[in-house]
């Protein structure tokens, strides 16, 4: 089915940094002849996928479908009602659920009482794998062959001045949360947000998603986050953990 990987590649080629794009434009982010990008667009804007606007396409609501049917059939909500949203009362702090996608993390819930931080994250979002606690600690739950591949295929490139980038002292980090059991990240991903995550896993023990909180890096410390939050998000892992022994998807999602 060349064709429809094709016509997901056009898709997934738009984002927030590009959201319209002409044909030529769309042709060359994916490497498609401008022949078949316009018979991909055109098929997608007879669905109502996709719109134009002059010689710009954008797209429509309707995509959005797509990852509504993934989110229901986890059940996200009781994940975020049940658990996140009673650590984010909790704590004041933000918390949210994460899964392993390619090189990044993509959140399937999150919650939080207030913002905290400028960085802005939903239901959606990604994020480079190796500058999130998430991340690192999905890495961490990777088999020798796989963070192998990660790393032969992964781009490190710096977000802020404190961004770990050197292949050999990530492979120490993640090294160290695959033995304490937790990642914890203190503006890498953004200035201002410190974050600590561990892991959730499926009922054969496999790591299948992270949980973590994250709040103001001048708020609290990393001594004071450990001692106060991990055994919080241990104990909502756990919690969350039982639940999907009863939910295959998610732990398909990060074996695919």
């Amino acid at each position: 089915m060349g064709g429809l990987a094709k016509g997901l590649a056009v898709l997934r080629a738009f984002s927030r940094e590009t959201p319209t794009m002409t044909l030529s434009q769309l042709a060359e982010r994916t490497g498609l002849a401008p022949a078949t990008a316009r018979r991909c667009l055109r098929t997608f804007e007879a669905l109502g996928y996709v719109t134009r606007n002059g010689r710009s396409f954008l797209l429509r609501p309707k995509v959005l479908e797509i990852g509504a049917a993934y989110l229901e059939s986890i059940d996200v909500d009781t994940l975020t009602r049940n658990h996140l949203e009673e650590m984010a009362r909790e704590t004041g702090d933000s918390a949210a659920l994460s899964v392993l996608d390619g090189a990044e993390i993509v959140y399937v819930a999150r919650a939080s009482v207030r913002t905290l931080v400028r960085l802005e994250a939903h239901v959606g979002s990604r994020f480079p794998a190796f500058a999130t606690s998430m991340g690192r600690v999905l890495l961490a739950g990777l088999g020798a062959e796989r963070l192998d591949d990660y790393f032969a295929h992964a781009r490190f490139e710096p977000l802020t001045r404190h961004t770990e980038v050197d292949p050999v002292r990530l492979r120490r980090a993640i090294a160290e949360v695959r033995r304490s059991g937790y990642g914890l990240v203190e503006d890498e991903l953004a200035y201002g947000v410190i974050a600590l995550a561990v892991p959730v896993h499926d009922a054969a023990g496999r790591v299948v998603a992270a949980l973590n909180i994250s709040s103001h890096s001048k708020k609290t410390t990393r001594a004071a986050l450990l001692k106060s939050r991990l055994p919080l998000l241990l104990r909502v892992s756990a919690h969350i953990s039982r639940e999907l022994a009863r939910v295959p998807g998610l732990a398909l999602s990060t074996r695919t």
